[in-house]
């Protein structure tokens, strides 16, 4: 396995993440050039945005949630030399997860759809995080 191949899901990830950011800006950033939203309005992080400007918000910002404990164990697992091919293949899953969990927020952003999507995200790193733990507590000193 290599570093390349175990880094690729946390790269698409990360890619996810600042394209939700960027896309965000640019919404924000065009609201408030025409004037069609205030700043004195935003300014304290009032959602005072167009609803889909609100959901990109929202994509982007969960972001920063769950997959933080994605990148945490794909760091510990590059360092225990841990991340194997089933780490590799929950990873895709996790971040194919994330990828859905993005798109139907930004598009119909319908709960019952969007909420399995991340219970799927959820339990695979559930899982990914437990086969870990259980490798490095019984791995021998």
């Amino acid at each position: 396995m290599t570093i390349k191949m175990i880094l690729l899901p946390l790269f698409v990830q990360i890619a996810l993440t600042f394209g939700l950011f960027c896309w965000m800006a640019y919404h924000r950033t065009t609201l408030i050039r025409s004037r069609a939203v205030h700043p004195r309005d935003i300014a304290l992080r009032q959602p005072n945005w167009p609803p889909h400007v609100l959901q990109v918000a929202n994509a982007a910002h969960n972001q920063l949630e769950l997959p933080m404990l994605f990148y945490v164990l794909t760091i510990l697992a590059i360092i225990t030399r841990k991340a194997d091919m089933l780490f590799l293949v929950l990873a895709w899953i996790f971040v194919i997860s994330r990828l859905a969990h993005a798109y139907v927020h930004v598009t119909s952003n319908r709960i019952a759809i969007r909420g399995p999507v991340f219970g799927i995200g959820l339990l695979v790193l559930i899982i990914m995080w437990i086969v870990f733990m259980i490798e490095i507590l019984l791995a021998t000193p």
